[in-house]
């Protein structure tokens, strides 16, 4: 794997981790809606999709969204320190190639 692919490989797992809460939360809120079942953070609500219940599987899914607080400030952090440090190693590779 080129160096390059590295850095674009991890900005996009950085972006993956810090978003997941909120990736959660949006898929819990479509299947919710999508079933016509109650979806907040305050109480499990029966969801019976295909004669199983995903109540419960729902409201973790949309608690999940408050660790967004954590990760999406640090996945925000990181993602422009890779981003600098990607920009640096364009600019010593370009320097090296130009001599």
């Amino acid at each position: 794997m080129t160096p390059l692919k590295r850095y674009f490989a991890a900005l996009l797992l950085i972006l993956l981790i810090g978003l997941w809460p909120l990736i959660s939360v949006s898929v819990a809120g479509a299947v919710a809606d999508a079933n016509g079942c109650g979806l907040d953070e305050g109480s499990i609500h029966p969801c019976v999709i295909l004669g199983h219940d995903f109540g419960e599987l729902l409201y973790a899914m949309e608690v999940l969204g408050w660790a967004g607080l954590v990760t999406m400030p640090i996945a925000t952090l990181l993602f422009w320190v890779w981003v600098l440090m990607l920009v640096l190693h364009l600019v010593r590779r370009r320097k090296r190639a130009g001599r």
